[in-house]
């Protein structure tokens, strides 16, 4: 069983044992009743959900303040929470906690003093920010008739609504987004593969079958190297035209009949001097000697070859890393094997194949954005900045009926891998604004595009969307969603799996 489907069932668990606890289980305190007041504030460094009763002069009221820290979207754990009425002719009416009642939740009392409309505000004060709230107008009610009757009008929420509490939320991997407009650039999908650029990648193969001796330190997997340095040396089996013996006796042979001719040579050019020997007995032996000296080259070049340790050296052809070491000191390797496979990782090349639909729109590609499994970022090229434009392809290929695209991009991700295989998206055309959501908050319904909008702190609704363009993470929603709202850009399938349990989750639960 896989990871991501035993998360899915403990997720699963622990939605259901949440809804089958009684309220005064489950919570904390007091019950989400009807009566009440739920408001849901953001600013740029908290959330604010807080529940409260209708205010009613000089009565308690107890304020349940759900604080969320958008830098990581987990509960605020300390700080100080202060109520604030103003407005309304009135003095400014403060009250304050010091301390969460447990983390997130914080629960000033108001007493409000004057009935009548005032200016709801809540300042939240901690060591990393201090932000205030504020929630518009409020009513003080002069008594508590008045403010149950204007109870028994209140909404308690839509019937869709899906619950998902902010302890729910605290505990799971949770984050939500703001709808609203982001310059997209328009785009066609491609698929591809990671490659190192030609010049920047060996393999290295045995020339001849052998036994691989180390030259010092054998070489490691993942080690540094520089083209020219002696990785190992190939010495070849014995026998047969490689035999190093054989070919130190060849090389010496060589050198012998090479002197021999060259001395011959010069007594030939004596003898000719003193008109002892025709003219061609000299030419003879020029030519002897010229002959006997390419067989003494060739030798030596030969023996030259195997170095000083009888074998054959093994150089890197580049500098790079050494991205597969095929062999161990003293294996035997046959011809032609794979023996040290070198990268240079400074650069790579991405090579995307672009559809025959697509390809009329390959006019100017100005860069590229790729996904890899197991990697949950985009990694964005962008053409004059990190990276370049390498070529279009100026035919359809007839098996795959797609068109390649390379680009070359600089100081690759230490996590990206040559050989990677890649979903991308090519940009094709300039910028333009769009209303966008990310695409991590899209979920696939069998065929159909959903997201999850936020209602308020602790309620979500279904959103079917419409959608166009996308840009690494991002995704342009033509329709179902207006600038301003929230939907949920992480966990949004553990909404989908509340759903099927909205009845139990949702409401009900304590603090």
């Amino acid at each position: 069983m896989n990871k991501t489907l035993i998360a899915l069932i403990c997720v699963t668990l622990f939605l259901a044992a949440c809804g089958d606890k009684p309220a005064a289980e489950a919570g904390h305190g007091h019950d989400h009743g009807s009566g009440g007041e739920k408001i849901t504030h953001f600013t740029d460094s908290s959330e604010l959900f807080v529940e409260f009763p209708r205010l009613v002069a000089g009565e308690k009221s107890a304020f349940a303040a759900h604080l969320t820290r958008l830098a990581d979207f987990r509960a605020l754990t300390a700080g100080k929470v202060t109520v604030i009425l103003a407005g309304g002719g009135q003095p400014e009416e403060r009250f304050a906690v010091d301390a969460p009642s447990q983390p997130g939740i914080f629960r000033p009392v108001a007493v409000p003093k004057q009935a009548g409309q005032r200016e709801l505000s809540v300042e939240v004060a901690t060591a990393e920010f201090t932000v205030r709230h504020d929630l518009g107008p409020v009513t003080v009610y002069a008594d508590r008739k008045t403010a149950d009757a204007a109870g028994a009008e209140h909404d308690d929420g839509a019937s869709g609504e899906i619950g998902f509490t902010k302890e729910q939320q605290w505990k799971v991997d949770f984050a939500t987004a703001e709808v609203g407009k982001r310059a997209l650039r328009p785009a066609v999908a491609a698929t591809g593969v990671l490659r190192a650029r030609p010049d920047g990648e060996a393999l290295l193969t045995a020339p001849a079958p052998g036994q691989v001796q180390p030259a010092g330190r054998f070489p490691q997997l993942g080690q540094a190297v520089k083209k020219g340095d002696l990785l190992a040396y190939l010495s070849p089996r014995l026998g047969g035209d490689t035999d190093f013996a054989a070919l130190q006796a060849s090389a010496s042979k060589a050198k012998v009949e090479f002197e021999q001719a060259e001395r011959e040579r010069a007594r030939m050019e004596g003898l000719f001097k003193d008109e002892a020997v025709p003219e061609k007995r000299l030419f003879a032996a020029r030519a002897a000697e010229t002959s006997a000296r390419a067989d003494y080259d060739a030798a030596s070049r030969r023996l030259g070859q195997y170095g000083g340790s009888g074998g054959v050296p093994l150089r890197a052809p580049v500098s790079g890393l050494l991205a597969d070491v095929r062999v161990s000191p003293g294996a035997y390797a046959a011809e032609g094997a794979l023996l040290f496979h070198i990268v240079d990782r400074r650069a790579l090349w991405l090579e995307l194949r672009v559809p025959e639909s697509e390809a009329a729109r390959l006019t100017t590609p100005s860069g590229a954005v790729f996904r890899v499994d197991g990697i949950e970022q985009g990694f964005d090229i962008v053409a004059g900045k990190n990276g370049r434009l390498i070529a279009v392809g100026g035919a359809v290929d007839a098996a795959t009926r797609s068109v390649p695209v390379v680009f070359e991009f600089a100081q690759p991700d230490a996590r990206l891998r040559v050989g990677m295989a890649v979903k991308a998206q090519v940009f094709v055309d300039a910028p333009r604004e769009a209303l966008v959501v990310p695409a991590a908050a899209v979920l696939d319904e069998n065929g159909i595009a959903v997201v999850f909008a936020m209602t308020n702190g602790e309620a979500f609704e279904r959103r079917p969307v419409r959608l166009g363009v996308r840009d690494g993470d991002w995704v342009e929603v033509v329709e179902g969603l207006e600038p301003g709202q929230r939907v949920v850009s992480r966990g949004a399938y553990l909404i989908k799996l509340a759903a099927t349990n909205t009845g139990q989750i949702g409401h009900g639960h304590a603090h």
